[in-house]
């Protein structure tokens, strides 16, 4: 099975509607200049209202480390995800916490790079010279599954819809799909219909 996180969530309707649609994972977005941003407290808020099964991810990118604890502990999270120049040292600072390590793909990524990661899980995302994830844009997917070959559990992002999720995974065969923009009516507000269908489509793909 593929799981699926469904990330950039900021309001109770677009998390309610995920879940039950069949997320896996719920992201949210704790970098300030994202038009994704959410506080920790009012993340909590969401976060309180569903089941631990539904596993609820805080996305940092090269946060204060103090701060990072200070916004899982308040916002009641179970996952971070480091979307940023992050070290494997810094990633290792999160003991009993389940840790994704994302990591922008250019034609020449080293994949020897993230293998340097004692982490839960490797996302890779697509390169923008100023955005942090939620691009809309797809890259070179053979790069995904080379990198796939090697990491046991590989994330894969950048640009993933309901058009296309089917195509990524049975060419990358990832551990999970993330998805943000391309669900969206517009930046933070999800479009729930397609949501439903990007789930329906993940879940509906022979494993």
């Amino acid at each position: 099975m593929t799981y699926i996180k469904i990330c950039g969530i900021t309001n109770m309707d677009d998390a309610a509607a995920a879940v039950a649609a069949g997320a896996d994972l719920l992201g949210f977005n704790f970098y300030k200049p994202s038009p994704r941003y959410i506080t920790p407290q009012k993340a909590r808020e969401i976060v309180r209202r569903f089941p631990s099964e539904v596993l609820k991810v805080g996305v940092f990118v090269n946060e204060e480390l103090a701060d990072v604890h200070t916004i899982m502990r308040v916002a009641g999270l179970g996952a971070l995800q480091l979307h940023g120049d992050e070290s494997p040292e810094y990633c290792s600072k999160f003991p009993g916490c389940c840790v994704i390590k994302t990591f922008a793909v250019t034609d020449t990524f080293d994949v020897h790079a993230a293998e340097a990661y004692e982490v839960d899980g490797i996302m890779l995302d697509t390169k923008h010279n100023h955005l942090r994830g939620g691009t809309g844009r797809v890259f070179d997917w053979s790069i995904a599954r080379q990198a796939a070959l090697t990491i046991p559990n590989l994330y894969l992002a950048g640009g993933l819809s309901p058009e296309n999720v089917e195509n990524a995974i049975k060419t990358v065969r990832p551990y999970a799909v993330d998805a943000c923009s391309a669900l969206e009516d517009r930046p933070g507000i999800k479009n729930h219909e397609r949501m439903r269908v990007f789930i329906n489509t993940v879940r509906g793909i022979a494993p």
